[in-house]
Formats: structure tokens, C-alpha cells, sequence
């Protein structure tokens, strides 16, 4: 294993000094999910570099989706999982389930390793101070208690950062009536980087990022304008489970927020590497 020695230590961070001083302040939305969520190794990973942002004076705020627990619990209990175009078809019985799991289990156990590494977390769902109001989705299929989102009050949010906490949100919401709804992870992080007006959102992925050739990671696209997307859906390079994603990029980009990246989370500090380099890694969306 190389050791770094103090001067190299110094010059790393020297470099990394004109990243910290364009982030301190801003308001960064991380999207967790996928295997980065399931490998411990790569849990400590990101929550480390979550972390070491908020130290350095970038506001983060990290919102999470809990597929594989929510899978895992339901199993347990006997409930079969069923998946309609990419998003879980949720009844009565399992969007209890997906509250308890994800605002619970999922949530709390992300701020204890948050505040194991030294950090200040709160745990945050879209319940809480009304944060994020929803309805039925809309959809060719009947999903059940699937949501759209139809406001976000961000102030739940910003009370948190202000206090130097990091807010960390689970991504269910509620209509007027008080009917929850299970909101897609993706989706529900562009509309708060969009509300919060954040500098960037980051979605971390199981990919390099947006390839022409699936089965090859050297054709990463490194960089997509918004305007670019359709004709890239046409040729089939943006399919399946990537169409969401790329959706909340584009959807971000529309509503302010100036880079929207898909990076893959299984590279140990890949929110780093993003952030704290010109090349950064995965695909940007301008």
C-alpha cells in the first residue's frame, strides 16, 4: 500500500482549496442509493465524504431511497413485491411498510453512521412540517399509493443546514387528507435541489454514468446538454431504469440548479472525486 507522505498530503489538499472555496456555502443534493446503500464498505465511504463536505462549509443534504430493506421486510412479512415499469406497485398494506422502513429504520440508521464519523445529522421525511406535499401519480398502470409531488416547502430543510446539521431525508409524502404516498427517490431529489436552488445535485448509480454501449464503460458519455436527451431516448441509448434518472438530471437542470451528475457510486469517494477534480467522474447534465 503507497503511503502518502506529509508533503504529498499538503499538496493534495492545496489543490482541493479552489473546489472547497467554490462549494462553501452552496447547496449540494445527494441522492443515495443502490449498492453504495447496501455494501458497508461503501456506505462508510460516502457518508465520510458527506461528512468532510459539510465540515468544509458546503450544505448538504442527502436524500435516500431503501429499495433492498423495503424488499427484504415486506418478504419477511409474506408480501410479494411487484414492480410496474420500474417503480413499486404499492397497496395499502405496503405503503405502511415503505413509511416505516424508510422515515424508521433506513433514515435513523443513516444519521447514527453520520454522526459515528463525526458529523451532525437529522433524519427528515417528507411528513415532517408538511415538507413535501403529494398525490396520486398519474400513470397508464395503476400504481397504488405511488406519489407525485405537488410542493415542497423547504423550510424543514433550511432550518436544519442553518442549525449546521445534515439533513437527511426519507422520500414519502402526504396529501390534505393525510394519505401517504411512496415517492420515487430520483424524482423527489431533483424537485428539492430545484426548490433549494442548489448548485449541484449528485446522483449516485450501480453505472459509470450514461454509455452508448451499455456493456462497455468506455463509451461514458462525460458530458449531455438537456437538449440532447430526446434524440438520445429515440436511439435507445437512454432505456429502462436510466429514462428516471436522466429525467431528474434534465428536470433539475430546467429548474436552476447548475450541474446535474450521475456518478457510480460503487467507486469508493466517488462524490469526491466528482467534486473536488475538473475531469470529475460519470456524466454531467447542462
Amino acid at each position: 500500500m503507497h503511503v502518502i507522505s506529509n508533503e504529498e498530503k499538503a499538496r493534495i489538499l492545496t489543490q482541493a482549496l479552489p473546489y472547497i472555496q467554490k462549494y462553501a456555502g452552496r447547496v449540494v443534493v445527494v441522492k443515495y442509493g443502490g449498492n453504495a446503500m447496501i455494501s458497508d464498505e461503501l456506505r462508510g465511504a460516502v457518508m465520510s465524504d458527506i461528512v468532510l463536505l459539510s465540515l468544509v462549509g458546503v450544505k448538504v443534504v442527502l436524500v435516500h431511497g431503501g429499495g433492498p430493506e423495503i424488499t427484504a421486510t415486506l418478504n419477511r412479512q409474506g408480501i410479494q413485491s411487484r414492480f410496474v415499469g420500474g417503480l413499486r406497485y404499492t397497496d395499502a398494506e405496503t405503503v405502511e411498510v415503505v413509511q416505516m422502513v424508510l422515515a424508521g429504520k433506513t433514515n435513523k440508521d443513516l444519521v447514527v453512521l453520520i454522526q459515528k464519523m463525526g458529523g451532525r445529522a437529522v433524519g427528515l421525511c417528507g411528513l415532517d412540517g408538511g415538507m413535501i406535499r403529494s398525490r396520486k401519480l398519474a400513470s397508464r398502470d395503476d400504481l397504488g399509493f405511488v406519489g407525485d409531488i405537488t410542493g415542497i416547502d423547504t423550510q424543514p430543510i433550511l432550518n436544519a443546514l442553518a442549525n449546521g446539521y445534515i439533513p437527511i431525508i426519507a422520500t414519502i409524502g402526504a396529501d390534505e387528507e393525510g394519505q401517504v404516498y411512496n415517492i420515487n427517490a430520483d424524482t423527489t431529489a431533483a424537485g428539492i435541489a430545484g426548490a433549494l436552488g442548489a448548485e449541484n445535485i449528485i446522483l449516485m448509480t450501480d453505472v459509470r454514468g450514461l454509455m452508448r454501449d451499455l456493456s462497455d464503460e468506455n463509451t461514458l458519455i462525460p458530458m449531455v446538454q438537456v437538449s440532447e436527451v430526446p434524440a438520445l431516448v429515440k436511439q435507445g441509448i437512454i432505456s429502462g431504469g436510466m429514462i428516471p434518472k436522466v429525467q431528474c438530471c434534465v428536470e433539475a437542470v430546467r429548474r436552476g440548479v447548475k450541474r446535474a451528475v450521475m456518478i457510480d457510486g460503487r467507486i469508493p469517494h466517488a462524490i469526491l472525486l466528482e467534486m473536488f477534480s475538473d475531469e470529475g467522474i460519470g456524466t454531467l447534465f447542462h
